[in-house]
């Protein structure tokens, strides 16, 4: 299998590519991969910090029947965005639009904190998401600006560690921020160090931009953000506003795929589309982004659950639930640590992928077969870290994969579709998921009052209740999980087929 493969690049356009990137000082290079971080500190913090605040907003701002808008609009607006961010920043320069994606997630942020009602929240929401569409699409693809694809497995890496870290120190500070001074605060927060990742990106960032720029096709852009939100809003209210087997159903599903479809024919027309349907011939490109929707449903689809199986079939406190998964967070932290190195140093990372790819499916059976077995709580942990370890060895390196793969020209482009595609993977993984256990949970006890009111609500069951609901949760869970476990058996053999790459040693790709 030779190193480097022609066949995985996209065809050449007819215009000239823009100029490679000017030479990064070390210390350069350092300031740009600390202001990337922190905007994935920002956007993955973010969620989850505004999550733990919401009942305190609602007691302040009233509005209880348009809750949910509040994490919808920012869901919507980031998830349309973010493929436009990366076609903007091939043409424009990843600089000058991560500099607009910071200001506009700043902006929001400034006025979510000063909101009135709850109607401003969401529109102040929504104009946050159009900022966090970008950050982080751009802080992947800025690591391609400065570092080549061998170095990159181990920034990749610190990523990866980063978003573990929040996903854990998401809920807990906006607990406290939320109790110690106010919901507010889960807002402000942000400003500071989105100001100081603004000045990190804007002195230490250099690229170029097209030496030819085209319009924007704007046709595409609008039957994509269409479509992307018919989808997310078909998921999200499928199985709540009407049932998945209804004529509404059918629908909003054929709205889906006119959409979509009509996105696609504009595509194969369009002078400079924003997603380029040619590079899904580069066999990297299409089946690693493939490989990244997979992963993230099963992740999404899986894991999501979890900690209500915990607290309503375990019995356990909230905070004891959210310590289960403590060991997944370890293990993504040390496996996208150390194994970011080891990639960086062998060149190669194949090896890497196919074995967190082949760990995270084995972990998701194994959590299918502990769920059903109705295992001890301390299984669960050996479970999690495996998944843990898994993850942390399979998002990076396939983002390098995938990165390493394409032109230079395109590496915003690329980027950009891939972390769509993972957005809408994880949606669609959670509707999944959401639709087995409101099948199973069908019946005369109310599930949805009981995970609102948690504990409480439990001492108020019957032990005939409890042990129904117990038994409920226990097979549906097992449906997640056993789905997520084909899906990610999945995406490991179409990573076998995938071809040996050498990760090229420099930033640009070099011709040929």
């Amino acid at each position: 299998m030779p190193d480097s493969l022609a066949l995985s690049r996209p065809l050449p356009e007819a215009e000239a590519p823009p100029a490679s990137p000017p030479p990064q000082r070390p210390a350069s290079r350092r300031v740009v991969m600390t202001g990337a971080l922190l905007c994935i500190l920002l956007a993955s913090l973010d969620q989850n910090i505004v999550n733990t605040a919401l009942p305190r907003i609602v007691s302040d701002l009233g509005g209880m029947a348009h809750l949910s808008w509040v994490v919808t609009a920012f869901m919507l607006s980031s998830t349309v965005t973010t493929p436009l961010y990366g076609k903007l920043s091939d043409t424009y320069g990843r600089r000058r639009m991560f500099l607009v994606a910071i200001v506009l997630f700043l902006a929001g942020s400034l006025l979510c904190g000063t909101a009135g009602s709850m109607g401003q929240l969401i529109l102040f929401r929504a104009l946050q998401g159009l900022g966090a569409g970008g950050l982080m699409v751009l802080a992947q693809a800025s690591v391609g600006d400065v570092v080549s694809p061998r170095e990159r497995p181990r920034y990749q890496g610190l990523f990866t560690g980063t978003f573990a870290l929040a996903s854990v120190a998401g809920p807990l500070l906006g607990g406290v921020i939320t109790s110690a001074l106010s919901w507010r605060w889960v807002f402000y927060v942000n400003l500071p160090l989105g100001a100081l990742a603004l000045l990190m990106i804007g002195f230490g960032l250099r690229t170029p931009a097209a030496k030819r720029k085209r319009p924007l096709d704007i046709a595409g852009s609008a039957l994509m953000a269409a479509g992307t939100a018919a989808l997310l809003l078909f998921l999200a209210w499928g199985g709540v506003e009407f049932p998945w087997v209804s004529a509404a159903s059918a629908a909003g599903a054929a709205l889906v795929l006119a959409l979509f479809a009509a996105f696609l024919w504009r595509e194969r027309r369009a002078e400079d589309p924003v997603i380029r349907l040619g590079l899904f011939r580069n066999p990297v490109f299409a089946r690693g982004v493939s490989v990244g929707g997979m992963m993230v449903f099963a992740m999404m689809g899986s894991t999501v659950f979890l900690p209500l199986y915990f607290q309503l079939v375990l019995g356990m406190s909230p905070a004891r639930a959210g310590a289960m998964m403590l060991p997944q967070v370890i293990g993504m932290v040390l496996t996208s640590v150390l194994g970011g190195r080891a990639a960086a140093k062998l060149g190669r990372n194949k090896g890497f992928l196919m074995a967190g790819l082949l760990l995270e499916a084995v972990a998701l059976v194994g959590l299918a077969a502990l769920a059903w077995f109705a295992s001890p709580a301390w299984t669960f942990l050996i479970a999690m870290a495996a998944l843990g370890l898994g993850m942390g060895m399979g998002m990076p390196n396939l983002t390098t994969a995938i990165q390493n793969a394409v032109d230079y020209k395109e590496l915003g482009a690329a980027t950009g579709a891939m972390t769509f595609l993972r957005s809408l993977g994880g949606a669609v993984g959670v509707a999944c998921s959401g639709a087995i256990l409101s099948a199973r949970l069908a019946g005369p006890v109310d599930v949805e009052g009981l995970t609102r009111g948690g504990a409480e609500a439990l001492a108020a069951l019957s032990p005939a209740q409890h042990a129904a609901l117990g038994e409920a949760y226990r097979t549906a869970l097992t449906g997640c999980f056993a789905l997520s476990g084909v899906v990610m058996t999945a995406a490991f053999l179409l990573v076998i087929g995938l071809p040996e790459q050498k990760l090229r040693g420099t930033v640009e790709q070099p011709p040929g």
